[in-house]
């Protein structure tokens, strides 16, 4: 009996400590409190990005990121919003204000989810995932992650990476999967 308990105990703590092999495995929980799985976003690639209402970089990536959004976002692509308030305190609202805040100041249309950690011990996993992934842990807001179709996280940038030096490596991953849909015509 005490053997059967260990082994259910054991299971049960692997499955909690499973390591996800892409980015699209992960759940989290959006913007308006719902638990999502990144997996509607598999076959697509994403940008990935730690935002916050009141830095510096705040008007100049939320204006590009939107921008990339609207041009690139019909053909399989989106950014994925993560706020986060571990720098700086600059992102001290709640998730209501600031979607109000993105949605009504910059027209944000992408997809947005939770405040969370994005490093340290209570990093969200999705995160964690980039991080040991690429190597790169953000040390400041607006760190960029580039998430490829099939959930590889294929490259990272910091916040001094303006959004349009990022665009050219987005655009060949999107046309990529524009040439394989016309393969498969």
């Amino acid at each position: 009996m005490l053997l059967v308990l260990g082994a259910l105990l054991f299971l049960a703590f692997s499955a909690t400590e499973q390591k996800e092999d892409n980015f699209y495995a992960f759940k989290v929980v959006n913007i308006r409190g719902k638990l999502v799985s990144l997996e509607k976003y598999r076959g697509s690639v994403s940008l990935v990005v730690n935002v916050a209402s009141e830095c510096g970089y705040t008007e100049s990536h939320y204006k590009a990121l939107q921008k990339l959004q609207r041009e690139l976002g019909p053909y399989h692509f989106n950014v994925l919003a993560f706020p986060c308030n571990q720098f700086g305190q600059q992102e001290p609202n709640s998730d209501k204000e600031i979607e109000s805040f993105a949605r009504k100041t910059y027209g944000v249309t992408f997809p947005m989810f939770s405040k969370i950690a994005v490093k340290g011990t209570g990093a969200n996993p999705a995160f964690k995932y980039l991080i040991e992934s690429t190597g790169e842990e953000p040390t400041w807001n607006f760190w960029k992650y580039l998430v490829d179709p099939k959930g590889k996280a294929v490259k990272a940038w910091d916040s001094t990476v303006p959004v349009e030096e990022i665009k050219p490596y987005v655009t060949e991953l999107v046309g990529n999967i524009i040439l394989k849909k016309k393969d498969e015509l």
